[in-house]
Formats: C-alpha cells, sequence, structure tokens
C-alpha cells in the first residue's frame, strides 16, 4: 500500500476529496477559533514568537515573604488596587487573573473581593497576606510601560515560557506559512466533500493564538496526504497529519500537546476523521521546565519526522482482521468491549447504514462506534466511546 498519495489524486480545485463521515471529530481547535479576538490572532509563527519572546524578556519572576507584600489601595479611588513588593518601590498592578490568583493563594475568596471598594479589598487581603501560612509565593512580573503583576504561584512553580513552546514548534515549521511541511491549514469545502489545503492566511483562517494567559498553536501536514485503504467507491480513503499545543505561562494551563491524523479541518476550525489521536501534558510543577526539554519537545519532534507507514499498517491490519460474521457475533463483540446492548445495536446499524454492510472487521466497528460518538451530547460520554475505539485499532496493530 503506498503511503504517499500522487497528484492524480487532486480535485481540479487542487484540493483532496476525503470521506469525514469516518473517525472522530475534535472541537478543541474551534473553541478556540471562536473564543480569540483580532489581536489574539497571529498570522505566522515569527509574529507569534516575536510578541511572546519580548514580553518574557521584559519580565522577571522571584519569590518573595507574603508577609513583607503591602497592599496599596486608596478610598479615593474604589478601582484603584496594587502591591508594594519587597525590594521595589514603585507599585505593581495585578491582572484580573493575577489577583484571582493572590486570593486563592492566601485563601480568600476573589470573586467576594472584586465586588469590594479597593480599600475595603486591601484591608481583607492585607490580612490574608500577613497569615499566610505557606510564607511565600512565586510572582511574574511584567513590564510594558506600567509593572503589571501576570502570576502568583506557589513557590515551586515550575513555569514553562510560552515562547520556549513557540521556538519549539518553529524549529520543525518554520513559519507556519508553508515553507516547511507544517502549515496553518486549509478548508473543507462541505458541498463538495473536497479540502483545499491552499488557502490565504487571515485573521479568521489562522490557528496561531495568544493572549495574555496562554499560547495555542494547531498545524498540518496537509500538502502531503496519506492513503490508508480504499472507500466502499474504490477511491483513496485520504489523510493528513496534524498537531495542537498550548501552554500558560501565567499558570492558567498544563503544557500539553497533540499528535493526530485527520481527513479535513472546516471553515469554523473543527477537525473531522480524526484517527490516532496521542496527547501528553506537563503540569507546572518542580523541574518542568526540564521535563519540557526531555520530554515534550522530543516527542513534537519524532511526530514531525515519523513515517506514517506504522499507522498505515495499522490500518491496513484493522481492515483485513475479521472479528464478526453473524449477528450474534458482532453484538457479542461489542458487549465484550464495553458497549451495552443498546449501543451495540446503534454501531451495527451505523455502519450498515454508512458502509452499505453490516460490521465485519476492527475497522468497520471502529468507524461505527466513533460515528456513534460523534452524535453525543456530553463531552465525558463521546470521550469514553472513542477511547474504546482507539483500544480496539491499537489491539489490532
Amino acid at each position: 500500500m503506498n503511503t504517499q498519495v500522487v497528484d492524480a489524486t487532486r480535485d481540479a480545485s487542487g484540493g483532496y476529496k476525503v470521506d469525514v463521515t469516518r473517525g472522530a471529530r475534535i472541537g478543541r481547535v474551534s473553541s478556540e477559533w471562536f473564543s480569540r479576538p483580532d489581536d489574539e490572532r497571529f498570522l505566522s509563527l515569527d509574529e507569534l514568537a516575536q510578541m511572546v519572546r519580548d514580553r518574557a524578556e521584559r519580565s522577571r519572576t522571584r519569590v518573595v515573604e507574603t508577609n513583607l507584600i503591602h497592599v496599596d489601595a486608596s478610598r479615593a479611588d474604589a478601582e484603584r488596587l496594587s502591591l508594594i513588593l519587597p525590594g521595589v518601590e514603585a507599585p505593581v498592578v495585578p491582572t484580573h487573573w493575577s489577583f484571582g490568583q493572590l486570593a486563592s493563594q492566601v485563601g480568600a475568596p476573589a470573586a467576594y473581593l472584586r465586588q469590594l471598594p479597593a480599600a475595603h479589598a486591601g484591608i481583607n487581603l492585607q490580612y490574608g497576606l500577613s497569615s499566610h501560612r505557606g510564607e511565600q509565593i512565586k510572582t511574574l512580573e511584567t513590564d510594558g510601560g506600567r509593572v503589571e503583576l501576570r502570576a502568583v504561584t506557589g513557590p515551586d512553580y515550575g513555569r514553562i515560557y510560552d515562547h520556549e513552546l513557540v521556538e519549539a514548534v518553529q524549529r520543525i515549521a518554520g513559519n507556519g506559512t508553508g515553507d516547511t511541511r507544517w502549515k496553518i491549514p486549509g478548508v473543507l469545502d462541505w458541498s463538495t466533500g473536497v479540502y483545499n489545503p491552499s488557502v490565504d492566511i487571515t485573521r479568521d483562517t489562522t490557528t496561531l493564538y495568544a493572549s495574555d494567559r496562554n499560547v495555542f498553536l494547531f498545524l498540518v501536514d496537509d500538502l502531503n496526504p496519506i492513503e490508508a485503504g480504499k472507500l466502499p467507491d474504490g477511491s483513496p480513503d485520504l489523510y493528513f497529519r496534524g498537531f495542537y499545543c498550548w501552554n500558560s505561562e501565567v499558570g492558567a494551563k498544563t503544557l500539553g500537546m497533540a499528535s493526530f491524523y485527520l481527513r479535513a479541518v472546516c471553515q469554523n476550525r473543527n477537525l473531522w476523521g480524526v484517527e490516532d489521536f496521542e496527547e501528553i501534558t506537563v503540569r507546572h510543577s518542580k523541574y518542568a521546565a526540564s521535563r519540557f526539554a526531555q520530554e515534550a519537545a522530543p516527542a513534537l519532534l519524532n511526530f514531525a519526522n515519523s513515517s506514517p507507514t506504522p499507522f498505515v499498517n495499522g490500518i491496513k491490519v484493522a481492515r483485513e482482521r475479521i472479528v464478526a460474521q453473524t449477528d450474534d457475533d458482532r453484538t457479542d463483540f461489542l458487549r465484550r468491549h464495553g458497549f451495552s446492548k443498546t449501543e451495540a445495536a446503534k454501531i451495527i446499524d451505523t455502519v450498515l447504514t454508512e458502509e452499505n454492510h453490516p460490521p465485519a472487521s476492527i475497522f468497520d466497528f471502529v468507524q461505527g462506534i466513533t460515528a456513534v460518538a460523534r452524535d453525543k451530547p456530553h463531552q465525558d460520554a463521546r470521550l469514553d466511546m472513542e477511547a474504546k475505539a482507539k483500544k480496539l485499532l491499537d489491539r489490532a496493530a
């Protein structure tokens, strides 16, 4: 079986015909896309890296004694609250995020404090700082014309800066605009079922995001499609490699990355036809930066440079491995792998409807399970079902 598809498979428009009724649908990128304002969207990795690198260069982190922090709040201005940190004369202004972190560190209810005039909130916060049993906190202060307190964490927090993740991605993806195999994705045309990898990169199509709290990047290798078997009509079943990763240097999220094969990305950045989804996370605990360097960054590099042959062979084995011949076999197989009688019937019926034959191979069952999972209204139930499908596929390989 060929792992790379020749140009003859391209549609007249320059795109690729794909079948997005198969595999899983993942909405993580779409959620990011919907929630990001224009100033959090970047058109290249260079542009994104420059912003987060400049921010890091204007920042400093240190551990301070909580009982030496002075809360500065005036009755004359009900909105103004700042902090005087030891060894610094100029006040630092907490962001909305860091104020919540600071309140949490000293056991104060942030939502309640935000409703109070600054002077009253300051009195409560000052008491919490002076009686804080942990005694120390770690701060992240950034000077952007005025010094902002961007993060307040425990003293053992292991910070991985956003620019460290972006630069790790740049080492394999260049500018993210097509100067390497990895690029901002194209768009699926729902009317034709054709995925076009070549679309203009705009604020509306980009998948490179950053805010004062986090970064999120999604890239695909969609100019090099992979054939893993045939569709019922005899046309190639095409996949593309993709990955997304995220981080928060202020403690809003873990660092993580996910790699997968997918069949298309639609206009609102849902991922369709996803197979072989793998995710790793690195908590921002002590020595997190070294774990990122030793574990996460190499994992990303390995995926970027790896051959798709194991994935293609795994799909081939799953297609060829027949595990059920009769209706009773089909039901028994699904029940043995954790599906209820109702779920089993729905999975079998879905394969029969979409593939025009009852499920017989591991691959048939996996496609039926992921198709049913897409219709689950609750994310936990959907993820649980997709995990069972992946386990079946892994066992077949």
